[in-house]
């Protein structure tokens, strides 16, 4: 089976692309299950329904997150009511939500969806990922063969490590976060699939997504200054993972773009 990935969707560009392109490109890849890391579609931070609906619509079947979940405060009543949009899984017991979930393809084929936080330079600092993934796979239902995980970083050695950790026990490991795509995509020797940033859905004539005027004034200024989302021709940026169902084990995994040119 293939799963398409979708690289953190920022803001209305992001958004947009999704709804231009995954129609069609779900047919082109012959996407069984299309996720989509969705913590920035509110204004590049936070979910709000209306967006995440935008994105259903567009043929997304569940959407993961990361430390932007809460920055929009409907998401705390929406997460409970949409079972397709799941939060990082470290978060503290009794948070509203679930960082795992199993999706059933249109051929019966069931998925687990595992999504997780770093802790290296991030925000907030949650329990410890990598204990917290073996503690979910450990639970998992016997007939779940394909594991999926967005694991929501910003270091590449945590990202790479993490991958390491989980070879042979997960079907996919993939790094959403810094918004630029990297280019090490590769099968691990037990069978897992790796890449560590899958990249921003998002206007890339920005600093990953955000105006350049405000950015360059923070950097080279040092004087404070509002991001605001920048509008433009939007670029999405996937992977597609080919698993064997009867595994688990990724057969293939290569990155999938595609971008607006009359937006």
């Amino acid at each position: 089976m293939k799963i398409l990935f979708i690289g953190d969707t920022m803001a209305e560009p992001g958004v947009r692309a999704v709804e231009k392109f995954l129609p069609t490109l779900r047919v082109e890849c012959a996407a069984d299950l299309v996720i989509c890391n969705a913590e920035n579609i509110a204004d590049g931070a936070g979910v709000t329904r209306k967006n995440a609906q935008r994105l259903l619509a567009a043929g997304v079947d569940v959407m993961t997150n990361g430390n932007h979940i809460w920055d929009k405060r409907e998401a705390f009543d929406y997460i409970k009511a949409e079972a397709r949009l799941i939060r990082p899984h470290n978060f503290p017991d009794g948070t509203p939500g679930t960082g795992w979930t199993v999706a059933v393809t249109a051929s019966g084929v069931k998925v687990g969806i595992l999504n997780l936080l770093g802790n290296i330079f991030m925000s907030p600092n949650l329990s410890c990922p990598f204990r917290c993934a073996e503690a979910a796979l450990k639970n998992k239902p016997a007939d779940v063969k394909i594991v999926f995980v967005d694991f929501h970083a910003e270091t590449t050695s945590e990202k790479t490590a993490m991958s390491w950790f989980l070879d042979g026990q997960v079907s996919a490991v993939v790094g959403t976060h810094t918004h630029i795509p990297t280019a090490d995509e590769r099968i691990l020797p037990q069978g897992t699939a790796y890449l560590t940033d899958v990249g921003m859905t998002g206007c890339y004539d920005s600093v990953i997504g955000l105006d350049i005027k405000a950015a360059l004034q923070r950097f080279v200024e040092k004087i404070p200054a509002r991001f605001d989302v920048v509008e433009g021709p939007a670029t999405l940026h996937a992977a597609l993972v080919d698993i064997d169902e009867s595994t688990g084990r990724a057969r293939s995994i290569q990155r999938v773009s595609r971008r607006e040119t009359d937006c």
